[in-house]
């Protein structure tokens, strides 16, 4: 949705916070409930950037929210300074650098490590606040006496003082983090943080620096927290001292997950259950502390039925509508729309990156002396090998003979215990999977590595993206459709593989078969120089497998491949040399005809019953 109608979430989000203080009085909000659930939406729409988009759950946005609020406060309180949204944006630039700070030590782990540390982390800034700090952030008393905000316009001067006056401050604030954080998942940056949350082993291996995206989500979460923390001083004419608390952050985590995760309105949404809740529960029902308990038991009974929270249950019923109404114009004979066939789509001319290196005249490959050791397991020795430019080599050997771990090596997705792996001249031993895939080598895996919440399209732009912008680029405010090439090329690797009449089905609907052609395709959409398939015909039918066999015959064409597979009557058709790997060693490189009646092939393969070898 946010690409087929670009301005349409922003006009009804403009048009909700225009009609909120004429309508949600009626619903018996107060304008203070409703201003604290705008500044904890815009709380969340930073951390549903991280968590929601990217897949970094933090517990520690409490420490950022606290030293933008503080920072604020402390300036507008006790440093003179006048211009209240001026230390609004110092608290957030404050929040952000100390969100790149933390950021450099929290993302050096993943998945429940991260989380434990962003816990520790807030911990730590708690202590600090109540006790080095307290003379700046007054302790446990807090800083009183935070200013509302006012501008002078020359001819006159508004001011927001309080209830439906602030309210008006607060939503145009919430508005333009809306705005950004629209722009911001909807760039190139976006694409990339929501394949790093659905896999990012693969975002890595088609050139991705992670990492780098990692910490720009982690930053971006840390600035809006600081500006909220901000508002929530200037809301209440008092910072409070529980901004730090881990409680802050827990609420924030619950609220989202209430509301619907990777929505950027479901902050907002679980915001607006929780506070109503919590003062309906208090006030109309007298439960004073027991509130917590029947919202705690609101939060399991919503996560158990509604998993991707009340925006999530939304859109499942829409998808379900929307579902039964395709199946009916089936059912009674209407057509779907056009799907544009894969001849339509001109062959593209192979991109700079797949034509080999002009100055470099050698193997486009050379590996020499490579070795892999696991301990006492030596799982590769001293193995040779090279590949010509615009060669097709095929790898075959028995189960365990070091062929996956050979390939891992390769790409460097393992580093070699000894020897040099040579690729166009250039040494990149030692180098990361990320660095080689940019330098124009990169592979498809053996089980299936794609982006299973996206679709098809998506997943194609997101290895395009690697080759196009290079390993990290911060274009946060460009749009896909302003990356040039970029539609061009996704709809090339489409004809390539033949999904052209799936690009917009997601993954998780895909046939093994068509993901197996994917898989090869993410591969593809990079330009590679140097391609490595490894065993692409696993696992599927007969059928499928001949549809695949036609399909690697046609990309082949000019481009330089090896391709590991225990198919071999498929692969002896396919390549033009072949190498046999036996105990993590080369047991002997040939042409098909040659090593198919080899008889020391035949001994590793059939224990010695000589005869031709059969797939």
């Amino acid at each position: 949705m946010l690409k087929q109608r670009p301005f349409l979430i922003e006009t009804l989000t403009a048009i909700g916070l225009t009609a909120a203080p004429f309508v949600l009085p009626h619903l018996g909000f107060a304008p203070n409930t409703v201003n604290r659930i705008l500044v904890w939406g815009l709380f969340g729409l930073g951390f549903d950037i991280l968590f929601g988009f990217t897949g970094l759950l933090s517990f520690g946005q409490s420490a950022f929210y606290g030293t933008g609020g503080f920072v604020a406060a402390y300036l507008l309180t006790r440093a003179g300074f006048g211009n209240v949204l001026g230390a609004l944006v110092i608290g957030m630039i404050a929040a952000a650098a100390t969100g790149y700070l933390i950021g450099l030590i929290a993302l050096r782990r993943t998945g429940i490590y991260f989380a434990m540390i962003t816990v520790a982390i807030a911990e730590v800034f708690f202590f600090v606040e109540f006790n080095p700090l307290s003379d700046f952030t007054g302790g446990e008393n807090g800083l009183p006496g935070v200013p509302t905000p006012s501008f002078n316009l020359g001819f006159t001067t508004l001011h927001f003082t309080n209830g439906w006056s602030l309210y008006q401050f607060i939503a145009l604030c919430y508005f333009i983090g809306v705005i950004i954080a629209l722009t911001i998942v909807r760039s190139p940056v976006g694409a990339i943080l929501s394949a790093i949350r659905d896999n990012p082993l693969r975002a890595t291996a088609v050139g991705h620096n992670i990492h780098g995206y990692k910490l720009t989500a982690f930053v971006i979460a840390a600035a809006y927290a600081g500006f909220a923390g901000g508002l929530l001083g200037v809301l209440q004419a008092f910072m409070p001292p529980d901004a730090f608390t881990f409680d802050t952050s827990g609420q924030l985590v619950m609220q989202t997950a209430i509301g619907g995760r990777g929505t950027l309105f479901g902050p907002l949404v679980g915001a607006t259950v929780w506070l109503f809740l919590q003062d309906f529960l208090q006030s109309a029902l007298g439960l004073g502390a027991a509130w917590k308990l029947v919202l705690g038991v609101v939060f399991v009974l919503l996560v158990c039925f509604l998993r991707g929270g009340i925006i999530g249950g939304i859109a499942d019923l829409y998808r379900l509508i929307a579902g039964k109404r395709r199946r009916t114009e089936a059912e009674t004979g209407q057509e779907p729309p056009d799907v544009e066939d894969a001849r339509q789509i001109p062959p593209a001319p192979m991109h700079a990156k797949e034509v080999a290196h002009p100055a470099y005249s050698g193997p486009i490959l050379k590996a020499t002396g490579l070795t892999k050791r696991y301990g006492g397991l030596v799982a590769n020795s001293d193995i040779d090998f090279s590949v010509n430019q615009g060669e097709l080599r095929g790898i075959i050997g028995p189960n365990g003979a070091g062929k996956s771990t050979f390939f891992k090596m390769l790409t460097c997705e393992i580093a070699p215990t000894s020897g040099r792996i040579v690729f166009e001249g250039r040494d990149i031993t030692g180098l990361k999977v990320t660095e080689v895939c940019q330098l124009g080598l990169t592979k498809s895996y053996q089980v299936n590595q794609l982006f299973t919440g996206l679709t098809v399209r998506q997943n194609l732009t997101i290895a395009a993206l690697a080759e196009l912008r290079g390993k990290f680029r911060l274009d946060l405010f460009r749009t896909l459709s302003g990356v040039k090439g970029l539609t061009e090329q996704v709809e090339h690797t489409l004809a390539l593989v033949n999904l052209n009449r799936r690009a917009d089905t997601p993954v998780a609907e895909l046939a093994y078969g068509e993901k197996r052609r994917l898989e090869i395709g993410l591969a593809l959409a990079t330009s590679p120089r140097l391609l490595l398939l490894d065993e692409p015909l696993a696992g599927m039918s007969p059928r499928e497998r001949v549809e695949t066999v036609k399909l690697l015959k046609s990309i082949a064409r000019g481009r330089t491949m090896i391709i590991i597979d225990h198919d071999m009557d498929s692969l002896f058709e396919l390549v033009e040399r072949v190498t046999v790997l036996q105990e993590g060693k080369v047991l002997l490189h040939g042409t098909p005809e040659e090593i198919r009646t080899n008889a020391a092939v035949q001994e590793a393969y059939l224990g010695g019953v000589h005869g031709e070898i059969a797939a």
